[in-house]
């Protein structure tokens, strides 16, 4: 038994193909093939339904393969102590964000990140949180960033910042009258919302407690949407009003569109990074923590002052 063959029974149970697993192994399907034909007659049970498309794992074949992610993390883990102890940052990482947080943050820190950690070869993904959150589990990313808590016990968090939330209205809008705004000043029937499966979504819900109210107004417009950016143009048209959040406030079309913030105790979002608690590349995380801190807006660190929230974290 090798820790290649392994690699390739977890490649084929996370791709759910012979073919896919060899492509991202870079070996042939008959070499792949061939490896975990050898394991399953070295352990004498069929791993995978090859019956099936795409083929899954037989019962044992599970308890098998999530094995093999624990082996496979603690042989990767030899290297890391080696890493770790000579101060190395250097290997491959892969990083899945939000899309509500991916064109506001990645600008700011990504391509001096890169610059810094030349040794660093880095994947980013724009992906939803229970995407992340699987992905995380399957050992197909590496970290993510993302709005917390998750309320998961297998997933370590490490808050980055607190983002507070803002309304987007047209100028022409009744609510431009009004300088700071409380949930009650929202007319609700004309909220735009993003779809179904992104966070922002459930965190404008809550806050404006949209499912008790809207009852008792007809809404005209019912548009949802993937795109925040589009939610702010549908604004500047005058079409309703949207909740952004303060990174998102540099996209705002500032001739057409007026921003307002709400009263105190100002509602926000919490963005983490967030890993495996079993993770081990904490050198690359470490200095991926530091960048993304390193370039948050002066403000919004003023802010994390002002709510005493700004704290040091340890990764193991």
């Amino acid at each position: 038994m090798t820790l290649t063959q392994l690699s390739y029974i977890v490649a084929v149970a996370t791709h759910g193909s012979f073919g896919m697993a060899a492509r991202k192994c870079h070996v042939t399907q008959p070499t792949l093939s061939m490896q975990i034909q050898k394991l399953e007659d070295l352990l004498g049970v069929l791993i995978f339904d090859r019956s099936k498309q795409p083929v899954v794992l037989t019962p044992i074949g599970a308890r098998l393969v999530e094995q093999a992610r624990i082996i496979l993390r603690e042989a990767e883990r030899l290297q890391e102590i080696v890493r770790e102890e000579s101060g190395q940052i250097q290997g491959d990482f892969r990083l899945g964000i939000i899309p509500t947080i991916a064109p506001y943050l990645l600008p700011l820190f990504l391509q001096k990140f890169m610059d810094r950690y030349p040794t660093v070869n880095l994947t980013v993904e724009e992906l939803e949180t229970a995407a992340i959150v699987q992905r995380l589990k399957e050992d197909t990313l590496d970290a993510g960033i993302l709005a917390t808590p998750l309320h998961d016990n297998s997933i370590l968090e490490n808050r980055l910042y607190d983002e507070p939330f803002f309304v987007c209205f047209s100028k022409k809008d009744e609510l431009a009258q009004k300088k700071v705004l409380h949930e009650k000043d929202l007319p609700l029937e004309r909220i735009l919302l993003l779809n179904e499966g992104n966070c922002l979504r459930d965190q404008m819900i809550n806050l404006c407690q949209f499912k008790a109210q809207s009852q008792e107004k007809t809404q005209r417009l019912h548009f949802e949407s993937g795109s925040l950016t589009t939610l702010i143009r549908l604004v500047e048209q005058g079409s309703g009003f949207t909740i952004v959040p303060y990174l998102a406030l540099d996209t705002v079309p500032v001739g057409n569109c007026i921003t307002r913030p709400f009263a105190e105790p100002q509602p926000m979002r919490e963005i983490s990074l967030i890993v495996r608690r079993t993770y081990v590349k904490h050198n690359i995380l470490e200095a991926l923590r530091k960048e993304v801190l390193a370039h948050l807006p002066e403000q919004l660190l003023e802010y994390q002052k002002h709510k005493g929230r700004l704290i040091e974290f340890q990764w193991a």
